[in-house]
């Protein structure tokens, strides 16, 4: 059976400084008024020489000894932040802006149950696309073609033991339910979701836009210990008649994760 995933935009990993204080109910905090910082998840501590990028808008930076970083960039949309550091889990969110409240980022180590299957910024579709197409404006690569395929070598599974795709972000989906919640001002058309599969078998529809979107993948089409083939399909603009025209999208940090 397909299963649809909705999963609106998650922040899971974002925590508030152990230093910052609430007055009036709104955070405060002297030392990370100007400036941002990434930590560990478990331990709280700042993560020095991290990768910080917004492809989107050509910005990229390093963290500090103590894990800040100044977002030197003007974030006034929905802009895919990502964070990258040798030792943990690729991490990537989707922020507003960069006027408000100082980011503080947790990130989580890397352990033998994470499976990365890519950390670049994909696009598929036909690099055409209305301007009013959800998240359009932060799109930061050409597309690669209607679809994204990569082979990666699943182990043998215990019985208890099951496997997710996770996507870290995804934009530009316009689909009647993206469209619905917001996510797309194109008003006339709407697209069918994006498609993944795990070698040719349909495990799933993407219905909306965000981050940290996770989805089994039935133990009945995975080859345990060999080469197993996942494959993103974009989806396809359901009011055109004439010819195919696919829904662009962008997306980053693909990764399994056995639980």
């Amino acid at each position: 059976m397909n299963k649809i995933l909705i999963t609106l935009f998650s922040f899971a990993f974002i925590t508030l400084s152990a230093q910052a204080t609430v007055q009036g109910g709104i955070q405060k905090n002297e030392k990370l008024e100007k400036f941002n910082q990434i930590i560990d998840s478990n331990t709280g501590k700042g993560i020095p020489k991290a990768k910080v990028s917004a492809p989107a808008l050509k910005f990229v930076t390093i963290t500090d000894n103590d894990g800040y970083f100044d977002l030197q960039a003007n974030v006034n949309k929905p802009t895919i932040l990502s964070v990258q550091k040798d030792g943990y889990k690729p991490f990537s969110l989707t922020i507003q802006d960069n006027a408000s409240q100082p980011l503080i980022i947790g990130i989580e180590k890397n352990d033998l149950s994470n499976l990365f299957v890519d950390t670049d910024m994909i696009h598929i579709g036909d690099n055409s696309y209305s301007m009013n197409s959800a998240n359009a404006g932060d799109f930061s690569v050409k597309s690669i073609g209607a679809f994204y395929s990569k082979n990666i070598n699943i182990p043998i599974l215990k019985n208890n033991q099951n496997i997710f795709l996770k996507i870290g972000s995804i934009i530009g989906i316009d689909t009647l339910i993206a469209r619905t919640a917001g996510q797309s001002n194109v008003k006339t058309t709407y697209a069918s979701p994006p498609e993944i599969y795990c070698n040719g078998n349909k495990i799933c529809e993407l219905q909306i836009n965000g981050d940290n979107q996770e989805i089994e993948i039935p133990k009945g089409v995975i080859k345990q210990g060999q080469n197993n083939t996942i494959t993103i399909k974009a989806g396809k603009n359901l009011f055109q008649t004439a010819y195919i025209d696919y829904d662009d999208i962008e997306f980053t940090n693909i990764s399994l994760e056995i639980k």
